[in-house]
């Protein structure tokens, strides 16, 4: 129970990891033509534009958000004295609901911020924490190649596992107008959206790629003039790796149970030998060999059913004292909870465990009671 208890919660706490990086995020990148279309040569190199961010939105309903992104590496970031490198990403406003972003103090950036170019940066939880220590960092001042921005929030540190680049929780981010600052926002380096509901996920894909095939004329079945990444569609990996450990431990938690029949067998075969006058005597008053079989049987069962009974009341315990096993939040210096493992008792758990262990002891007791059973009443009245 204890085995099938952690592996649930490891399969839990990796898909909560998983989903950190974003809450249904489509990722998109520019790429190659590989087929001739509307008159263009085959091999033709596809930049995603800023005014493919309006295209879209206003082409395909079923996106509930989207965002260019700009991300610019190896930005000199200060802070009186201190001084770090780090990624800084720019990104529009619906960027923090598309990529799953939790403020943990101050605001997330606006439209107007957007609009009005404001110098105004929000840091990630590890980012803030190079910077600032333990002084809250809202409302602070830090420079950012040389320019000063204004702090306006920091985030919840996120246990995600999922990266397309630097983690978040080392990044800053700032409104993707005010990036126009350091670079040119023309051709961002990718763009994120997520579908309106993951049932039209697929639909809402096919649509914005013919979209954006029309606006720069490759073929809409063209995959890699546009290379679209759905990160739910690696979720499969996560749970083939949680499924494949929840074997691993059931095979585990069986080979124990297997140890424990043996132990079993060697009790109940022990039981016929000091026994064998009884079966002589009750063979002799008409005790059938089925009856037989069926006493040493059921006590076998008696026994198994007794302590899985005392085994799950321990399991239970257990699992009830231990609680949460650390996992990623030690590694992302996360103390939610959030990426740890939860361990929890399922009622799935008790029944598989409960079937495996009744089938041990139907095995292990069945040879002891086929001996009993077979035991010849005349030698066992004799036996000494």
């Amino acid at each position: 129970m204890i085995l099938y208890s952690y592996g649930d919660g490891f399969h839990l706490a990796l898909q909560v990891a998983f989903r950190q990086v974003g809450q249904d995020l489509v990722l998109m990148f520019g790429g190659q033509t590989s087929t001739q279309a509307g008159g263009e040569r085959a091999g033709r190199r596809i930049r995603l534009e800023r005014s493919d961010v309006d295209s879209i939105r206003e082409s395909v309903p079923m996106a509930a958000a989207i965002s260019p992104e700009m991300m610019m590496g190896g930005m000199t970031v200060v802070r009186g004295y201190r001084t770090e490198t780090m990624m800084v990403r720019a990104a529009n406003p619906s960027y923090g609901r598309i990529r799953n972003q939790t403020i943990a103090s101050g605001r997330w950036m606006e439209p107007e911020d957007e609009l009005q170019k404001q110098r105004v940066a929000v840091l990630g939880g590890m980012a803030a924490h190079k910077l600032f220590g333990e002084i809250p960092p809202e409302g602070e001042e830090i420079s950012i190649n040389g320019l000063r921005f204004t702090v306006i929030g920091v985030l919840k540190t996120k246990t995600q596992i999922a990266n397309y680049n630097t983690p978040d929780n080392d990044c800053a981010f700032i409104p993707f107008e005010t990036a126009s600052l350091f670079r040119d926002l023309k051709y961002p380096d990718d763009i994120v959206w997520m579908p309106a509901n993951p049932v039209f996920r697929e639909q809402t894909v096919k649509q914005v790629r013919e979209t954006l095939a029309r606006l720069h004329n490759f073929g809409p079945t063209d995959e890699r003039a546009v290379k679209i990444f759905v990160f739910n569609e690696s979720m499969r990996l996560v749970d083939t790796m949680g499924i494949a450990l929840r074997l691993l431990l059931s095979f585990i938690g069986t080979l124990t149970l297997a140890i424990g029949g043996v132990g079993l067998a060697n009790i109940m075969l022990v039981s016929v030998t000091q026994r064998t006058r009884e079966i002589g005597v009750l063979k002799s008053i008409g005790a059938t060999r089925r009856a037989i079989l069926a006493q040493f049987l059921l006590e076998a069962m008696a026994i198994v059913t007794g302590g899985g009974a005392i085994g799950v009341a321990v399991g239970w315990a257990l699992t009830s004292l231990l609680g949460t096993l650390p996992l990623l939040g030690p590694l992302f210096h996360d103390s939610s909870g959030a990426g740890d493992i939860h361990l929890q008792i399922s009622m799935f758990a008790v029944l598989t465990s409960t079937l495996m262990l009744e089938t041990v002891g139907l095995i292990a007791g069945l040879l002891p009671a086929i001996k009993a059973a077979r035991l010849d009443p005349i030698e066992a009245l004799r036996y000494e």
